[in-house]
């Protein structure tokens, strides 16, 4: 059986000439690019840093890190927030890194994120994507601060593989943490796995059935061009269909939805034929094959102040320089929205000219 892939995007509309519609008559804006598309959700990375080395992010001796003085401090990050929430329209927050737990202050950022309420009247939805390390001993305390929901990147359940990959033997803590969140009722608690030819192809069986047996919704990402130059080659990823290939040798599977939206994964309801009383969802992110550009809904604040509007952007809108240079709220939130007026149509993976971006997945923020 050859299941169809429900992973067409959205359509274009026509470019615009002026961002003056991105201004509402109250005076507040929308994150609206030249082709119709209205940023809501907020992707906020917290640090550069990363407690592993995972092969297909960074080298073994690491980056280097920002220093302190270039990051945001805690006061910065919420202004930026409270600004893209009040003034701007966004209504959901995913905090990432680097390891966002390694923000020391993390629990008290998400709750005054949580305090603040969107132009719908509603709480700002927060989340919280993370390798794991860490976390059972947290869960407790960023449920209570107001976290929503929580995405692990977890690509093998093998320890050989995990170590290999992520060159630390810190496996059983992730697993611990996947148990802790599903616990704690963060529904649902996403799973994310990169899949890697040669590397972890052969996980993808089982780290369905691991996250199915446990109510944890896995997505599979396909292999991006964010990590070491020269490493990634389209040609040799893995892809979506071949995913689904894979998982079609277990599971029956049938579309969850259709059409996607703007979330980023196209999912699937599936039943394990080994032991059919196992259903669960999974999904795949085929941002490569099927990219989903034209319904894209995001803007990227880094750990340094800057505004990407794409996440394979060659250039950024520096708000910090703006903000310690003492810009009024609604000077950063016109420069914002300045800077998302200027999105591409996609990410150009496919083009003869596509340059992978000048920063690493790690510095950007997932």
């Amino acid at each position: 059986m050859t299941t169809r892939l429900y992973l067409q995007p959205g359509p274009y509309q026509q470019p615009k000439e002026t961002a003056s519609q991105s201004v509402k008559p109250d005076g507040t804006r929308e994150l609206v690019d030249r082709y119709g598309r209205v940023a809501r959700d907020l992707r906020v990375s917290l640090t550069d840093r990363c407690n592993l080395r995972c092969t297909y992010c960074m080298p073994a001796e690491g980056l280097e890190w920002l220093p302190t003085e270039q990051s945001l401090d805690d006061e910065e990050i919420n202004r930026l927030i409270r600004i893209a929430v009040e003034k701007l329209g966004i209504r959901q927050i995913r905090f990432t890194g680097g390891e966002p737990l390694l923000r020391k202050n993390l629990e008290s950022i998400i709750e005054a994120t949580s305090r603040l309420r969107t132009d719908e009247g509603e709480s700002v939805r927060t989340a919280l994507t993370t390798n794991g390390l860490g976390l059972d001993r947290r869960i407790d305390a960023l449920k209570k601060a107001g976290l929503h929901r929580v995405n692990i990147s977890l690509d093998t359940i093998d320890a050989e593989r995990y170590v290999a990959l992520t060159r630390r033997d810190r496996l059983a803590g992730v697993l611990s943490s996947i148990e802790a969140a599903v616990a704690a009722g963060l529904d649902p608690v996403k799973i994310n796995a990169v899949v890697m030819p040669g590397v972890n192809e052969v996980d993808i069986v089982p780290l369905a059935a691991f996250c199915l047996e446990r109510g944890a919704q896995l997505r599979f990402i396909e292999q991006m061009p964010l990590g070491p130059r020269d490493q990634w080659k389209r040609t040799d990823m893995v892809t979506a269909a071949q995913i689904l290939e894979r998982l079609e040798e277990r599971f029956d599977l049938t579309p969850a939805r259709e059409p996607r939206g703007a979330a980023p994964a196209a999912l699937w309801n599936a039943t394990d034929r080994e032991d059919p009383q196992i259903t669960g969802t999974l999904g795949i992110i085929a941002s490569v094959t099927h990219p989903f550009c034209g319904d894209c809904d995001r803007s990227r604040l880094t750990s340094d102040g800057t505004i990407r509007n794409c996440l394979f952007a060659r250039t950024e809108t520096p708000l910090r320089d703006l903000m310690r240079a003492g810009a009024s709220d609604d000077e950063l939130a016109a420069a914002w929205a300045g800077a998302m007026w200027e999105k591409k149509p996609g990410h150009g993976i496919d083009d003869e000219g596509f340059l992978q971006p000048d920063r690493p997945m790690s510095a950007i923020g997932g």
